[in-house]
């Protein structure tokens, strides 16, 4: 062939390449690479750092960007479909005039602000009137009904060990800080917390008559407890035992172990009449039945006015929402207070979320979506049975056990078949604080009535806009809502690669939850039950030993490390989502190709697209709360972690020894 004729052929190909992306003017271009960077060395912000540099976290907002930063964003969707329902004469009881009204109730700030603290002097005043302890407990049990959560952790759920039926669970409770080591911990950062707090609970006693020693003296006391309280609570990573959470004790044996606490006439204000309930926190209660005696009754009755003031804070006047946000701004680094529609947007979707999910979906998600992600998940689902045929760890009888778990699952897409009914909730225009408080005993009284009941399987645990997915064990589910089910996860505009990299990746992580180190120990039926062999076991458990010692090493805020304990589940699905996602994407097309799209070939755009779902900033307070409380990784950790264990990876970016991110072959992990 000529020089010349080479030269044509070449043109024409690109020509033709050019005409093929022409073809769809709506594709996704990918843009703001930072070619200066090396990818193997910071894969995270060689693909984001233009966007990270440029971005600005909105003075009402902790962060920006995608996952639960996408849900602001989502908020303006939703705010606008409030703000016409709630302009428009909807029919009384419909969907529209619950939701208009509710919105409504909670913007007319005036009514909310003449009202001050009226709203809850009644039940300030029943906290007064309370003479003895069962009176208090009674008391704690009434108010939780409509969303005023004390010391008692009171829940229904599965069953583990018979996930067929629902039973009364009682989890540790109590606390104001955002978990235990809160209370003990003495860095100037956490300390500062401690102050705010306090300060907060005091200032709503003076909000409420109490002069300035009587308001420290109480917030004192009340925080003394709560501490005393924190001793016997469980931390983050000793909440992930699955099989320690689950303690099934006789109503009848608990009420001898813990006398204090009367379960039987408890559970019975709770609403509940049963034999037995899975206490998850036994060491909790025996030292809340412990406190019962040795706290006086006055001092209880101070801890739940502190409680109730707390709780109820976001529903009040100005001067509470203002004392509210002092303490969040310490907490999260926020700058400014919400805009009041978006914390009314909030509202209505916690209050009354499949309400106004029928709003969203019929606006928002169209059945092309849904049809397209079913798609995607039985790809993933395919590729993560060849992986498990290929493991060379784990025996045959293991391996058709873990298969018969995968083909088990319930897939949950876009939004539920049946929609929650909300006709018991009163919904009036002028009382946005008894609004609230209709929404919440619905809630509870939704709950109750599934006690002993079988397990409901086509319910939904978040709300279909909201910006998530998730996995349930119990259920054996995977669920993928409307709001997650948009740029940059799904796009119906984009290339396979940038599919299977963003929400592909979403699915792979789901579907590994259920064979991460919690997961693994339920069987396809949902139950806590020893499936694996023994051998395996120990195996598949030194593997997820060496994730958690890798992420242990990583580090953010330059030196604030990331708990590999309390994030291996997510560590792991993350490892192996990706891995799944690739491998499902090598079975289309565009993943058997190698013609570039924007300068980059289909693996490289598949890796670019994970690193474009994770694109977060956050403020640094938000930060270290963030790595404190939360199971999942920091942002750039959920990127370059499972990367740089992964060899197509290495492969598509040239990643080389002496890039930051390289690890050996032999040293990189994998589980599934």
């Amino acid at each position: 062939m000529t020089r010349l004729c080479l030269l044509s052929l070449v043109v024409l190909l690109a020509l033709s390449c050019k005409q093929a992306a022409d073809q769809n003017p709506d594709r996704v271009v990918i843009t703001g690479v930072d070619s200066t960077k090396k990818p193997g060395d910071d894969f995270f912000m060689y693909v984001n750092s233009t966007w990270y540099d440029s971005a600005v976290i909105p003075a009402s907002q902790t962060g920006v960007g995608s996952y639960s930063f996408l849900n602001f964003p989502q908020r303006i969707r939703l705010q606008g479909i409030l703000d016409s329902v709630a302009a428009s004469n909807s029919p009384a009881g419909s969907i529209e005039q619950k939701v208009g009204d509710f919105y409504a109730s909670g913007m007319d700030t005036a009514a909310i602000d003449q009202r001050g603290y009226d709203p809850i002097k009644p039940v300030l005043a029943k906290i007064d009137a309370a003479a003895d302890l069962p009176a208090l407990l009674q008391l704690v049990a009434d108010e939780q009904k409509t969303g005023n959560r004390t010391f008692i952790g009171f829940s229904v759920g599965p069953d583990d060990k018979k996930s067929s039926t629902n039973i009364v669970v009682l989890g540790q409770a109590g606390l104001g800080l955002p978990e235990r080591d809160y209370y003990f911990k003495s860095d100037s950062s956490t300390v500062n917390i401690q102050k705010a707090y306090r300060t907060a609970i005091g200032s709503y006693f003076e909000l409420t008559g109490a002069d300035a020693a009587t308001a420290a003296k109480n917030a004192a006391l009340a925080y003394d407890i709560e501490k005393q309280l924190a001793t016997a609570h469980k931390t983050n990573i000793e909440l992930r035992d699955v099989k320690a959470n689950y303690n099934k004790f006789s109503v009848s044996d608990l009420s001898k172990k813990q006398p204090n606490l009367n379960w039987q006439t408890l559970l019975t204000a709770y609403g509940v009449k049963v034999d037995s309930v899975n206490m998850r926190h036994p060491g909790y209660y025996d030292k809340l039945n412990s406190m019962l005696s040795s706290v006086p009754v006055n001092d209880w009755k101070v801890y739940l006015k502190a409680n109730t003031l707390r709780n109820y804070s976001g529903f009040l006047s100005k001067p509470f929402t203002d004392v509210n946000f002092k303490y969040t701004k310490v907490l999260t680094g926020q700058a400014d207070k919400k805009p009041r529609k978006e914390e009314m947007t909030q509202a209505v979707d916690r209050s009354l979320g499949q309400a106004l999910a029928q709003l969203y979906v019929k606006k928002y998600f169209p059945d092309e979506a849904k049809k397209r992600m079913r798609m995607l998940v039985d790809n993933l689902k395919k590729a993560f049975e060849v992986r498990i045929t290929k493991l060379d760890w784990m025996s045959d009888s293991t391996k058709t056990k873990a298969k018969e778990k995968l083909q088990a699952f319930t897939e949950k897409i876009g939004y539920p078949d049946k929609w929650r009914d909300y006709s018991k909730v009163e919904v009036k225009r002028n009382t946005y604080f008894e609004n609230r408080l209709s929404a919440n005993k619905n809630d509870y009284d939704y709950m109750l009535a599934k006690v002993g009941q079988p397990v409901d399987r086509t319910e939904w645990h978040t709300t279909p806009p909201t910006v998530t997915a998730y996995n349930n064990p119990p259920l054996n589910e995977i669920v993928f809502p409307a709001g997650i089910l948009q740029p940059p996860y799904f796009d119906m505009n984009a290339d396979d690669a940038l599919n299977y990299g963003g929400i592909g990746m979403v699915i792979g992580h789901e579907i590994t939850h259920s064979f991460d180190d919690q997961g693994a120990q339920y069987d396809k039926d949902g139950n806590v039950t020893d499936w694996w062999t023994k051998s395996d076991y120990e195996k598949f458990k030194s593997r997820t030993q060496q994730v958690l010692d890798q992420y242990n090493l990583f580090t953010v805020l330059d030196s604030v490390h990331v708990k590999g304990a309390l994030t291996l589940g997510e560590n792991t699905a993350d490892l192996a989502g990706i891995a799944i996602a690739y491998d499902a994407f090598k079975l289309t097309e565009q993943g058997k190709d190698t013609a570039r799209l924007d300068g980059f070939t289909p693996d490289q755009r598949f890796f670019i697209s994970i690193a474009r779902i994770w694109r977060v900033k956050t403020t640094d307070e938000f930060m270290r709360m963030y790595v404190n409380t939360n199971s999942h990784s920091p942002a750039i950790w959920r990127v370059n972690g499972p990367l740089m264990n992964f060899t197509p990876f290495y492969n598509a970016f040239n990643v080389q020894p002496g890039d930051k991110m390289y690890k050996p072959e032999n040293e990189r992990i994998r589980v599934w």
